[in-house]
């Protein structure tokens, strides 16, 4: 299927999003889009990315630099005790994570039975887990927490799980969402983890894993699982369309966004 885009984001003096780094996967600024009024989602302030246990000190120092206040961590306690984040010597930023698991069979864990992990079997794989993250209840805690951070502190935050693709990828997208940004500029942004360059970082810290429990993965399934095709967000917000009538209900019931926080988030994060 070719997905027909009218993205508006506009990369200032040939600048991409990605930061460069040598041992954090996919970091980036998600900041930039478009809005309704002439807008623009503001940059700096908003970061995204995949865990920090090899954070080279340089890594560090540049996060450092970005004055990020809140680090909203996506994974869960087995996660965070298997790959503890590097900080900084000065890190004082306040971390926001949940107290048990967030997802039961992460593509970096194995896991899921011992199989032949086909292209199709990995598709299928990835697609549960975004078809189940709609109501599983503790992402429902995280992203709630997510949003109430963005709307109460100040300064940087960013947001991350182990790749920084998947729970973070929708968190951004449902955040983008909020602030008016355009549903393909939300694909966009989404389907930007394909072209990070540290592709490299990610399989060093993954593959091992996943190889010790499936064998030998073919490129294609590899592409499923380390990176990310248009319709896993598309199953995600049908699932949501599906269960509650509209991203904007599910956002209010679940999440507590309601039109007065959605205001006051457009007023703090778009110029």
């Amino acid at each position: 299927m070719i997905r027909e885009t009218t993205s508006t984001l506009a990369e200032p003096d040939g600048i991409g999003p990605f930061l460069p780094t040598e041992g954090i996967h996919n970091l980036r600024d998600y900041g930039g889009y478009a809005v309704p009024g002439g807008g623009r989602v503001r940059r700096g302030v908003l970061f995204r990315s995949g865990q920090h246990m090899e954070a080279s000190d340089a890594d560090l120092d540049l996060i450092h630099a970005l004055d990020i206040r809140t680090i909203i961590d996506l994974r869960g306690t087995s996660e965070r005790e298997g790959f503890p984040c590097r900080r900084h010597p000065e890190f004082a930023a306040q971390v926001i994570a949940y107290d048990g698991e967030t997802s039961n069979s992460p593509p970096h864990e194995g896991g899921g039975g011992a199989i032949v992990m086909t292209p199709q079997k990995a598709r299928e794989r990835m697609l549960a887990v975004y078809t189940r993250m709609p109501v599983n209840p503790a992402m429902i805690d995280i992203f709630t927490r997510y949003f109430a951070a963005l709307d109460q502190r100040d300064g940087g935050n960013l947001v991350h799980c182990f790749a920084g693709k998947d729970r973070t990828g929708i968190a951004a997208s449902l955040l983008l969402h909020v602030l008016g940004v355009h549903r393909d500029d939300q694909v966009a942004e989404f389907l930007r983890t394909n072209d990070a360059p540290t592709r490299a970082i990610l399989e060093r810290q993954s593959l091992p894993r996943m190889e010790a429990h499936y064998g030998a993965i073919e490129p294609e399934a590899l592409h499923n699982l380390m990176g990310v095709l248009p319709e896993y967000i598309d199953i995600y917000f049908a699932e949501v369309t599906r269960d509650h009538g509209s991203i904007d209900a599910y956002l209010a019931a679940r999440l507590g966004v309601d039109e007065a926080m959605k205001a006051r988030l457009r007023e703090r994060l778009v110029a």
